[in-house]
């Protein structure tokens, strides 16, 4: 069905783009955006909203994507510039940065959300719950997924007591209770309200 929806923009566009995000919620780490040019001919079985695949489902299907998209671009936006910006704006930043990016240019933009990047506007539709309507853009929302949780992995091998690896970031309540207790690392975010109160231990 996602590949089915895209066609009716082929008979206009001949690269448009997908894109997505993951980790605007996070405590720590940064927001990862991905942009995907997919071709008229590339599928992929099983392809869905990241959100709704299982890890080792969006494994094999980011390796597929990769191989086979015609172009993509992932924008890792780190914690510095969403603390400056504030997440919203860090995020659009990061969209127009991975459309700007890409060597095709594509002359349409499906942006997942309702927030419209400004320098890319005029070439840009926005799609609520797109990564489960379109299949660019949930290819670029499996890309920045498993970017971001190999991102999260790597900060649990140096800061394990905050289990990285499990929560990505995320305020669950293990996550909460080691920030506490250990305070946070150079990879928590500012600007969010819960690690506002505590110290920059490291």
């Amino acid at each position: 069905m996602l590949f089915k929806n895209e066609k009716q923009f082929y008979a206009s566009h001949q690269l448009f783009a997908g894109v997505d995000e993951a980790g605007r919620g996070p405590l720590a780490g940064p927001v990862v955006v991905a942009s995907v040019i997919l071709g008229k001919d590339v599928h992929f079985e099983g392809l869905n909203d990241s959100k709704k695949l299982s890890e080792k489902k969006r494994e094999i299907l980011f390796e597929q994507i990769i191989t086979k998209a015609k172009e993509f671009h992932v924008e890792i936006v780190p914690r510095e510039i969403i603390d400056e910006k504030n997440i919203l704006q860090a995020t659009l930043w990061g969209m127009e940065e991975s459309i700007l990016k890409l060597k095709n240019k594509p002359t349409l933009c499906l942006i997942d959300g309702n927030s419209m990047p400004k320098r890319i506007a005029d070439i840009s539709e926005t799609v609520v719950k797109g990564d489960g309507k379109y299949a660019s853009i949930a290819a670029a929302s499996i890309l920045a997924k498993v970017t971001r949780d190999r991102i999260m992995q790597k900060l649990h091998l140096e800061f394990p007591e905050y289990n990285f690896a499990k929560n990505k970031g995320y305020p669950t309540k293990e996550h909460l209770e080691a920030i506490r207790k250990h305070g946070i690392t150079p990879h928590h975010r500012r600007s969010y309200k819960p690690v506002q109160q505590f110290t920059f231990n490291f």
